[in-house]
């Protein structure tokens, strides 16, 4: 049934090697481990004799390489970042003992985990003795390793996913759009990230200790409109800290434009065990749909602004629908999910209880973005930017961006998700100049970042083997945010492309979250 309703600064010898160790701590030796247990499981069942057999085994070997090279600072913080007094040899030091620590952990369970000023509030409970406590910590475990196998984000907005052939692809079951997304209209007037209604959850994907229910609640567009939006929270099993749940916000990439592309109406939802890792690693997760998915709040948008509104009000909203998750929160999302992140750290609400947030290959001028997905197999991406002008501007005439021949697949575009063949679509149905007529401008105008500076430090990651958000239309960006005294820690990852990168920056995300819940200052490598 539904229910309505200062920082301290990091000690010298701490080099950011060392806080590194801390996400390459967690991730690398349960990988270790899922290959020592879990492959072998496969390969008795399947007869598979070698890794070749077994292209998941494979990409984990790369994946845990990646992250012990993060680790001795082959593309880690510590090679991006000036170290502290000694951390040149602690990082030294931490890699030959992660030599020995990775090896032998195949062989035993009593891992050694370096202690972390945050141990109290993320401990993983992934080592116990009772086969239930088994199972979970087999499935914390994958999650963890299809994070480093670099799970690929929507086809549309990451088209340079080489490693992952889109033949591949899988459309992830999905769960029926219910009367609980329904909302009057007119919307029930509410203050942002009000309560509207909450409902338990157990059809997702999840390990059985990750408690999951989904909320509605208010948010707001960037015309100041009163929405409806829906999310997902996921609550780790057993006792949250003295000040609860440090709560993670999870702004997702573009998953198509009808209600039923909604994240919460997909059993995995839309990024397989990625959130359930994050809770077993001591979070709360929510995740919201952003408005107009899933909630019947009319046309959504690829609008920065309105994005992030959606991510900064799912954190009060799912406050008020669970008690145990405590006040700080940090946002983090891929592609567009990246740019609302963005937009969060820049945004006009103001939250003390923000740490900051983390954007992974997407960070760049939106205007650039279109104008690169128009001359590339991402054209179809200038249906969905004509449908979000539309939305935020009624005065907008289709037909002065879109040719005759295009509105078919212009109607199509509204009733898809993303991976969804649509009918033809190319670059000669755009009418010449789509690009400056106003209201594209001021949409552009709105969805750049680095306009203003950012309240909150960020975390902004790229691969420069991106294809879709190429590395140095990235580095341009961030320059300029740079530049108005946003505080940035740009990390790029040679030879990676958008699927690559998520997995390999896995390790660098966790410790740079770890280290904003335990309030350390935050490193940046602004000129």
């Amino acid at each position: 049934m539904w229910t309505e309703i200062g920082e301290k600064p990091l000690p010298a010898q701490v080099g950011p090697a060392v806080r590194l160790a801390f996400g390459v701590t967690l991730l690398a030796e349960p990988v270790a481990l899922l290959i020592g247990h879990q492959h072998q499981a496969d390969a008795d069942t399947h007869g598979w004799e070698n890794e070749d057999q077994y292209p998941a085994f494979k990409g984990l070997n790369h994946a845990r390489a990646g992250a012990g090279r993060a680790g001795a600072g082959g593309l880690g913080v510590a090679e991006r970042t000036a170290l502290a007094p000694g951390g040149q040899r602690e990082a030294r030091k931490d890699k030959q003992q992660k030599s020995g620590r990775c090896a032998a952990v195949v062989a035993s369970r009593n891992r050694k985990v370096l202690r972390s000023p945050t141990d109290n509030m993320t401990k993983p409970r992934l080592f116990r003795s009772s086969s239930r406590d088994a199972r979970m910590f087999l499935t914390a475990v994958t999650a963890v390793s299809l994070i480093l196998t670099g799970l690929p984000g929507n086809p549309e907005f990451a088209q340079a996913q080489t490693a992952t052939p889109a033949k591949e692809f899988r459309p992830p079951h999905t769960l029926p759009l219910t009367s609980f997304y329904d909302t009057p209209h007119p919307l029930r007037p509410g203050k942002p990230g009000e309560l509207i209604r909450s409902e338990p959850i157990d059809e997702y994907n999840l390990p059985f200790e990750v408690s999951a229910l989904r909320i509605l609640y208010h948010s707001r567009t960037a015309n100041g409109e009163d929405v409806p939006v829906s999310a997902v929270v996921l609550v780790p099993d057993g006792k949250p800290p003295a000040s609860g749940w440090p709560v993670i916000a999870y702004a997702h990439e573009f998953r198509g434009v009808a209600r039923q592309c909604a994240p919460s109406l997909m059993k995995n939802l839309g990024v397989g065990p990625r959130l359930a890792m994050y809770a077993n690693l001591g979070y709360a997760v929510v995740a919201t749909d952003y408005s107009g998915l899933g909630a019947d709040s009319g046309t959504p948008v690829l609008d920065m602004q309105s994005n992030a509104f959606d991510v900064i009000y799912s954190v009060s909203a799912a406050r008020a629908a669970v008690a145990q998750i405590g006040p700080k929160w940090i946002a983090l999302g891929p592609f567009q999910g990246g740019l609302a992140a963005v937009a969060v750290a820049e945004s006009e609400v103001r939250d003390p209880n923000y740490l900051g947030s983390v954007a992974t290959s997407g960070v760049a001028d939106v205007q650039q973005v279109y104008q690169h997905f128009a001359q590339g197999s991402s054209n179809r991406m200038l249906l969905v930017l004509a449908s979000t002008v539309k939305k935020l501007y009624p005065e907008f005439q289709v037909s002065d961006m879109l040719k005759d021949k295009a509105l078919p697949a212009y109607q199509r575009v509204a009733q898809s998700c993303g991976g969804e063949t649509e009918p033809e679509f190319s670059n000669a149905m755009l009418k010449p100049g789509w690009e400056n007529n106003r209201f594209v401008k001021e949409f552009f105008s709105g969805n750049t970042p680095g306009q203003k500076p950012a309240h909150g430090p960020l975390l902004v990651i790229s691969g420069e083997a991106d294809l879709a958000i190429p590395a140095e239309m990235s580095g341009k960006t961030v320059a300029r945010m740079c530049k108005q005294g946003s505080r940035i820690l740009f990390l790029k990852y040679p030879d990676l492309d958008a699927s690559g990168v998520m997995g390999a920056s896995a390790a660098d995300q966790l410790s740079w979250i770890k280290a904003r819940f335990a309030g350390y200052a935050t490193p940046s490598n602004c000129p």
